[in-house]
């Protein structure tokens, strides 16, 4: 059961709304500042724009109380590999940028239209993709992925596609594995519990500690994407029953 100390709701809105308000404007200002970086290399434009990130991880401890634990840190290579990674919150989207080494996103082409937002994220040279082109999809994820790996990026895939509620599962897909296995690079995973504290679509941020936990490199080579799917699945399942708390599902 959890031992998180359970604040009123008022206070829970107040610090959500005073986090939701910095969250958003925040972002405007420095999405904007990024498409100025335009004239530096893709790195430095990436480390500008993070910093959002980082900003963001540090008003969530010291608004919202919310803070985290990574476990597994030993197990990030020195090389491009393929990220597959649980994905429950906006929380995963910014502590992935602080944690690894330079990625590369794995996002629909859409979100690149978003004013302020999706403009800085261009940036970053993400890998954008029309999730309406079907089995095109896939080849476009491997002839955008597969040179970034090349250059020592990580590309990072959410298996389930969207977020997912806590307690709740999705069929993983194999686009991340393909693009693994088609390459010949490595495969990382991770698993959190971020979405107790911060749920999809949810307003509240409540108080508390997330744990993370990066599992060990899974090599590739002579395995199928099916095989590293499945490796995925058991692994990043396994760890999700291990760090969950029902408990903190529907509060």
């Amino acid at each position: 059961m959890s031992t998180d100390k359970t604040p009123s709701k008022a206070e829970l809105y107040i610090r959500s709304s005073i986090y939701w308000i910095l969250m958003v404007s925040t972002g405007a200002v420095i999405g904007l500042l990024t498409v100025f970086t335009f004239p530096f290399p893709v790195d430095q434009r990436y480390k500008f724009a993070r910093s959002w990130a980082l900003l963001n991880l540090w008003l969530l401890k010291h608004i919202c109380k919310l803070s985290h634990t990574i476990e597994g840190k030993e197990n990030i290579p020195n090389e491009g590999v393929v990220v597959l990674s649980k994905h429950q919150s906006t929380w995963d989207t910014m502590i992935l940028q602080v944690i690894l080494p330079p990625l590369r996103w794995v996002l629909k082409r859409e979100l690149l239209r978003v004013p302020l937002f999706g403009w800085g994220l261009a940036m970053m040279k993400p890998i954008a993709i029309d999730r309406s082109a079907g089995h095109r999809a896939v080849a476009q994820l491997i002839e955008q992925g597969g040179p970034m790996l090349d250059d020592g990026y990580w590309v990072i895939v959410f298996p389930e596609g969207t977020r997912m509620h806590p307690g709740q599962k999705r069929r993983y897909k194999q686009g991340g594995s393909i693009l693994a296995v088609e390459t010949g690079h490595p495969v990382v995973l991770i698993a959190h519990n971020a979405g107790e504290f911060w749920p999809r679509h949810s307003f509240l941020k409540w108080p508390g500690t997330i744990t993370l936990r990066i599992g060990p490199v899974i090599d590739t080579r002579g395995k199928t994407a099916e095989q590293v799917t499945n490796i995925a699945h058991d692994w990043i399942e396994g760890q999700m029953k291990e760090i969950s708390d029902p408990s903190r599902w529907n509060r």
